[in-house]
């Protein structure tokens, strides 16, 4: 099989380059441009690591070019830091290794150099964005505890910074849960004026016994009883931004 080295040694800079640039993104470090590119030129030498056929050779010489295209990317900060980097930049080879891998298993053709060209940066692009709306979703999620009528509601809550809801009378942040579950009287309701985008509608609500929000009671609240599922995934009660303030 006839090899261009030369230009493999250009698509390998090229894919180091979009996966480090990922890695800055996805770890939130600002580094420069230059650090990407001298960086990717390091990992590209590994290109002529075919020429060598001691595989254990080949191993020792990938682990070196590795911990110098980390120690290039970004300064020494500390072994921790060193092997969260390669652990990332490994992670993320993994990902557009099997992306590439998938394309020619499912389509059955080799991918050329102009195809691969647009899909590492689109397969990182993807994954990146993936990464921050999993961060996001983690960082605003919470184990909740609904103790109602000596009923317990285990529910996971999130934190919408749209929900600004309150009762009118004793201004009570309102969080809302979406449960068929949870059975009340109707002479217990509050009724709570809510608006939607095309109108304003009445919410019923129900003090609770106890909401417990990470293990952190949270007192003076009304729980509003949503009639629709929310459409966030595994989400059944929203939670106030003016609850969450303490944790």
């Amino acid at each position: 099989m006839l090899i261009y080295v030369d230009l493999l040694f250009v698509v390998n800079i090229f894919i180091d380059y979009i996966l480090l640039m990922t890695l800055s993104m996805v770890l939130k470090k600002n580094i420069s441009h230059r650090r990407l590119f001298i960086s990717s030129f390091v990992g590209g030498c590994s290109t002529f690591l075919i020429f060598i056929n001691n595989k254990p050779l080949v191993l020792l010489f990938k682990i070196i070019t590795c911990i110098a295209m980390m120690l290039i990317y970004e300064k020494y900060k500390g072994i921790k830091s060193l092997f969260e980097n390669i652990l990332y930049f490994y992670m993320l080879s993994i990902v557009l290794a099997g992306t590439i891998y998938l394309l020619k298993d499912n389509y059955n053709s080799e991918i050329n150099i102009v195809l691969l060209f647009l899909i590492t940066p689109i397969t990182m692009k993807i994954y990146n964005d993936k990464v921050k709306k999993l961060n996001t979703y983690y960082k605003e999620r919470y184990d909740v505890l609904l103790i109602y009528k000596n009923k317990k509601y285990e529910l996971n809550g999130y934190v919408d910074t749209g929900n600004n809801l309150y009762d009118q009378y004793k201004k009570r942040p309102v969080v809302l849960v979406y449960n068929k579950n949870i059975k009340y009287k109707y002479e217990e309701v509050i009724l709570v004026p809510m608006e939607t985008a095309n109108n304003t509608t009445l919410i019923k609500c129900i003090k609770p016994d106890k909401l417990i929000v990470d293990g952190k009671e949270k007192k003076n609240v009304l729980v509003g009883l949503s009639p629709k599922k929310f459409k966030i995934q595994d989400i059944n009660i929203i939670l106030h931004k003016d609850i969450i303030g303490g944790l």
